[in-house]
């Protein structure tokens, strides 16, 4: 049994390194797709276009401008004279938010009742977040400003005024600075990979389906369930290689912090991969040319990708959407990549994770063995 199976990985290796484009391919692409999603994919959203229309233009509007400005989250790119003009230039796609300033700002200050209106652009998801959460937040600190510096000039607490009953320390754990990457690079690295299985291995038996080896090799004494393993190890190589590359480019370019085990994470992915595999053969069996199994395998990487937690969080979600999501490796591996580098837990934490993962496995790879079985009988 082990020499016919180390026969059929000889001959995926020997194909693998006859075929090089392909091979480079294999070996490049995670690394671009890395390059790449790691500087576009942002949910911090800085420097929006803004569009201001002062009406006051006194010292105390120019300095709430000037804080906007100087939290890097608006950059102020025209001016306009009323509300009309900032939508105007909203619907125009020239600006992303807008200030309105209304009249007498000083004088409604000086009564504790000054108002400001922002107008953020809603059809760009992160950006109205972003352009919220960032207005609502100068906001206050400019308010509490006023107020200190108020006190500063009189000494004392006017009656329209008061301290703060209790101020908020908040702590962000094991990504202070907020840093998407941070959040990204785990993410993008289990993606990856699971792309990366399914594609190869499902290319692979359908190629040999369509041009007839397959069957070659089935009048030999081999078995399926040798064959199909013999089919795995060479692209399990192929991903150990590329899961080293893309963690070693997420800690040396984009300085992403590894906090926990390293051969844990190694072993984890390893026993990942598997699940790949084996949903690349379930995939291999359902599809009859490359052109279907292409489709199968786009329909699964949006799938995933949005049920799987990658950017969305799960527990957000309705319960047969979770259930939906269940149905891919990257749902289960996901927790357990972010937390071992992100947070730099071990097994106690990610248990539950690792035992649903290894479920995963065993089911994909008896219903994978056993459609590639009937298929090939």
């Amino acid at each position: 049994m082990i020499q016919r199976i180390l026969a059929i990985i000889q001959k995926e290796f020997s194909q693998a390194l006859r075929d090089r484009p392909t091979l480079a391919i294999m070996l490049t692409m995670p690394l671009l797709q890395l390059i790449l999603f790691g500087y576009a994919i942002t949910t911090q959203v800085r420097h929006i276009p803004t569009v201001v229309a002062d009406q006051s233009l006194d010292s105390y509007s120019r300095a709430y401008l000037d804080d906007l400005v100087n939290s890097q989250y608006f950059d102020i790119v025209a001016s306009v004279p009323d509300q009309a003009g900032v939508i105007r230039a909203i619907d125009a796609g020239s600006a992303r938010a807008g200030v309105v300033i209304p009249p007498d700002m000083a004088e409604h200050v000086q009564r504790g009742d000054a108002q400001v209106l922002v107008l953020v652009d809603g059809s760009d998801l992160f950006t109205s977040q972003s352009a919220h959460s960032a207005a609502d937040i100068i906001g206050q600190a400019h308010a509490a400003k006023i107020v200190m510096q108020s006190i500063a000039r009189s000494g004392v607490v006017g009656q329209s005024q008061s301290l703060p009953a209790l101020n908020a320390h908040l702590r962000i754990l094991y990504n202070p600075d907020l840093k998407d990457l941070w959040f990204i690079i785990p993410g993008i690295a289990a993606m990856l990979l699971q792309i990366q299985t399914i594609v190869l291995t499902a290319a692979a038996v359908v190629r040999e389906r369509e041009t007839g080896t397959i069957e070659q090799i089935l009048v030999t004494p081999i078995h399926p369930l040798e064959l199909m393993l013999g089919k795995i190890v060479p692209y399990l190589v192929v991903a150990m290689i590329n899961t080293l590359t893309i963690i070693g480019l997420g800690v040396y370019l984009f300085h992403v912090p590894f906090q926990g085990s390293f051969w844990l994470f190694i072993a984890l992915s390893l026993l990942y991969v598997f699940g790949g595999l084996g949903l690349g053969l379930l995939l291999s069996t359902i599809a009859n040319n490359q052109r279907e199994v292409q489709q199968l395998i786009m329909l699964i990487m949006t799938t995933s990708v949005v049920l799987g937690g990658f950017i969305f969080p799960r527990y957000t979600m309705p319960l047969p959407i979770q259930w939906l999501g269940d149905l891919f490796p990257l749902t289960y591996f996901i927790p357990i990549s972010r937390g071992i580098i992100t947070r730099g837990v071990g097994l106690a934490v990610i248990g539950p994770e690792v035992l649903a993962l290894v479920a995963y496995i065993v089911v994909v790879l008896f219903l994978a063995t056993r459609a590639f079985r009937e298929r090939l009988e």
